[in-house]
């Protein structure tokens, strides 16, 4: 699913629905971290293993035994790091980086991606074998451009949600606010439109959130040529 569908939020429902609910969930944004330290961070450390390495650290694969290990962005982690992941699936076991110490586990992998799997295949961005391994279960999460029908229910959600939060006193959305909302095109889906109805709380002067309580580039939408 693109950018801010709520892939994590489905992460969490899976999890915290399920028989490993009590036991942890572990997330990792493979993108967000340095490509040469992933590796360190799922699969953990001896002392002593590499420069700076100063005490024995714990991996993620090890941290999530029971629960659930989410690997978000799975289609940036560097190629022969997918091939190490492969192995620790297909064996439930692995070695700390610099130990000679094995470690079995038992967790669920969930993995999300923003990239067209397809095309990622193709690039080489996720390994084919790996993929395989992973792809039980695929969930695509539509963009909200394709849910319109879900804007009135989530805008109603949120506004609730910051109204109760910064206190104050908004009761409704304004029906000209709602007709450029569903008219809007959400290039940052549910992300995008949970930040404009948190403005439009904030900023609304009555009960409403008006037209002019929304961001300049929805209300100018309309008279663009």
């Amino acid at each position: 699913g693109e950018n801010g569908t709520g892939k994590e939020l489905i992460a969490n429902a899976l999890h915290y629905n399920s028989k490993r609910a009590k036991a942890p969930f572990i997330k990792i944004n493979c993108a967000a971290i340095p490509k040469d330290l992933i590796e360190s961070e799922l699969f953990g450390y001896k002392k002593g293993a590499f420069t700076g390495a100063q005490n024995d650290k714990e991996g993620l694969f090890e941290m999530a035994e029971g629960g659930s290990l989410l690997l978000d962005e799975i289609g940036e982690m560097p190629s022969y790091l997918q091939t190490k992941l492969l192995r620790v699936l297909q064996e439930r076991e692995y070695r700390p980086i610099g130990s000679d110490r094995i470690v079995r586990v038992d967790f669920r992998l969930i993995c999300a991606t923003n990239i067209d799997l397809d095309t990622a295949l193709r690039d080489g961005k996720l390994r084919e074998d790996l993929y395989f391994r992973i792809n039980t279960i695929t969930l695509r999460v539509p963009p909200l451009r394709e849910k319109t029908e879900d804007i009135p229910l989530l805008c109603e959600h949120f506004r609730e949600k910051y109204r109760e939060r910064h206190q104050r006193n908004v009761k409704a959305i304004a029906p000209a606010a709602y007709h450029l909302l569903i008219r809007h095109r959400w290039p940052g889906n549910v992300r995008e439109l949970e930040n404009v109805i948190e403005r439009g709380v904030l900023v609304a002067k009555g009960q409403e959130v008006g037209v002019n309580d929304l961001p300049e580039s929805l209300r100018t939408e309309t008279t663009r040529p």
